[in-house]
C-alpha cells in the first residue's frame, strides 16, 4: 500500500502550486491590470474678487541714519587710540589721546596773564579816582584783561581737544591713524566715522511717469490711493526683513537727468542686519484697487502665447486659461482679465497638472497640514499604563 501512493505524492503538489497562482491572481490589487491609480492631489485656490492692496518693488540702497567724521581739531602726537575697531561708541566717549603737555603749559600761561591783567585793572581803577591815570589807560587795561580771558578759553579747549571725543552714538569703523601719527598739521586729520546704524534708512526712486500715472488713476476713480505710510525691505536673497518701515520723506519734484521722484524709508535696525551700502527692494503700497482678482505668483505661467494658469474643470479635468496679470499685491499676482470668479487654480502640483488630466482638488494648504499631521508621532493615551 505504501508503494502505491508514492506515485501521488508529486500530482498532489502539483496541484497545490496551481491552486497557489490562482489564489494570487485573484487577490491582485486594482492598481494592476485591472484597476487604476486614484487621482493626483493638486491644491487650489477658489478666485474671489475683492479689494486688494497695490505693491510694487522698488530698488533702494541702505544708508547710515546719522555720519559724523572724527577729526583732529588740535595738532599733535597720537600717544594712544581708546576705542576698539568695529565696536559701539557713546557720544562723549574719548576716542584718541594726543599730546598735551604742550597745551598744560599753554594753559598755565594764559591763566597767569589773566591774573596779571585783572590786578592791572583793579589797581588803575584806584587810580582813575583820583585821576592818577586817564580814562584811556584803564580803558586799555580792560581790553587787555578780555585779551587774557578769551586767550585762556582758547587754552583750555585745545586743552579738551587733545582728547578726542565720540560727536554722537554709534558704530565705529576702521581707525584711519595709529599711536605716533601726527595729526591736526595744517588741516583737521581724519581719524575715524562713526555711523548710527538703529534706525536706518532706505534711499529708493519711483519713476515720474508712474507717479503721474497714479495719480490720474485715483483722479478717475479707479484706484483709491494707500493711506498706509508702512513699506517691506527685501534682502538680497529675496527674503523680506521682519521688522516693517515708513515712508516719511518724497521729493516734490522730479529729478530731471533720471526721470524718477526720491523717496526715503526708515526701518528699525536693533540687531545691525542692515548695513550701509547694501542694496535692497522696497515693497510700496501704492493705492488700493476694488473689485479685483489675486492669486499667488507661483500659480501664474508664461508660455509662447502668454500668461496662463491653470484651472480644474468639470469633472475634476486640468485645464490652462489665459490670463492677463494688471500688477502685484504683495506676492500676489492681481489678474487684469481671463478669470472671472469660483474658479479653482492650481497653486501647488503644477508638475501633476498636465491638460486633460483628472486631479483631486484640495483646498490651498490642506495638503502640508495632513502631511505633517501623518508624520507627528502619535502621543500615548492620557490613562495608559
Amino acid at each position: 500500500m505504501t508503494a502505491l501512493a508514492k506515485p501521488y505524492v508529486p500530482t498532489l503538489l502539483l496541484i497545490a502550486l496551481l491552486a497557489a497562482c490562482g489564489g494570487k491572481d485573484k487577490a491582485a490589487p486594482p492598481g494592476g491590470s485591472g484597476g487604476g491609480m486614484p487621482p493626483p492631489e493638486v491644491e487650489v485656490i477658489a478666485v474671489a474678487a475683492g479689494e486688494a492692496t497695490m505693491t510694487q518693488d522698488l530698488p533702494g540702497r541702505l544708508e547710515a541714519y546719522r555720519t559724523a567724521q572724527v577729526r583732529a581739531r588740535v595738532e599733535g602726537v597720537v600717544e594712544k587710540r581708546l576705542f576698539k575697531e568695529g565696536s559701539e561708541v557713546r557720544a562723549g566717549a574719548p576716542l584718541y589721546r594726543i599730546d598735551a603737555r604742550s597745551y598744560r603749559a599753554n594753559v598755565a600761561a594764559a591763566q597767569a596773564d589773566q591774573a596779571i591783567a585783572r590786578q592791572t585793572v583793579e589797581r588803575y581803577k584806584s587810580l582813575l579816582e583820583i585821576k592818577a591815570v586817564s580814562r584811556q589807560e584803564y580803558d586799555l587795561a580792560v581790553a587787555k584783561a578780555k585779551q587774557a580771558e578769551a586767550a585762556m578759553i582758547r587754552a583750555e579747549e585745545d586743552l579738551e581737544n587733545a582728547n578726542v571725543p565720540a560727536p554722537i552714538s554709534g558704530h565705529i569703523g576702521r581707525a584711519a591713524v595709529t599711536e605716533g601719527a601726527l595729526v591736526g598739521k595744517g588741516e583737521a586729520t581724519l581719524l575715524a566715522t562713526i555711523e548710527q546704524l538703529d534706525p536706518i534708512y532706505v534711499n529708493f526712486t519711483q519713476s515720474g511717469n508712474e507717479v503721474l500715472r497714479l495719480k490720474q488713476s485715483v483722479a478717475a476713480g479707479r484706484l483709491k490711493r494707500a493711506d498706509s505710510a508702512e513699506v517691506e525691505l527685501l534682502m538680497e536673497d529675496g527674503s523680506v526683513f521682519p521688522l516693517p518701515g515708513e515712508v516719511y520723506f518724497t521729493d516734490m519734484a522730479v529729478d530731471p537727468a533720471t526721470g524718477s521722484v526720491s523717496l526715503r524709508a526708515e526701518f528699525p535696525n536693533p540687531r545691525r542686519d542692515l548695513l550701509p551700502g547694501m542694496f535692497v527692494r522696497i515693497r510700496f503700497p501704492e493705492s488700493v484697487a476694488e473689485n479685483v482678482i489675486r492669486v499667488p505668483q507661483r500659480a501664474v505661467m508664461a508660455g509662447p502665447e502668454g500668461q496662463f494658469v491653470m484651472i480644474v474643470g468639470p469633472e475634476g479635468k486640468v485645464m490652462p486659461q489665459p490670463v492677463k496679470t494688471g500688477g502685484m499685491a504683495g506676492t500676489d499676482f492681481v489678474i487684469a482679465s481671463g478669470l472671472k470668479g469660483g474658479e479653482q487654480v492650481i497653486v501647488n502640483g503644477l508638475q501633476k497638472a498636465r491638460p486633460g488630466t483628472v486631479v483631486k482638488p484640495v483646498p490651498f494648504g490642506a495638503a502640508g497640514a495632513e502631511s505633517n499631521a501623518a508624520s507627528a508621532p502619535a502621543s500615548a493615551p492620557a490613562n495608559q499604563q
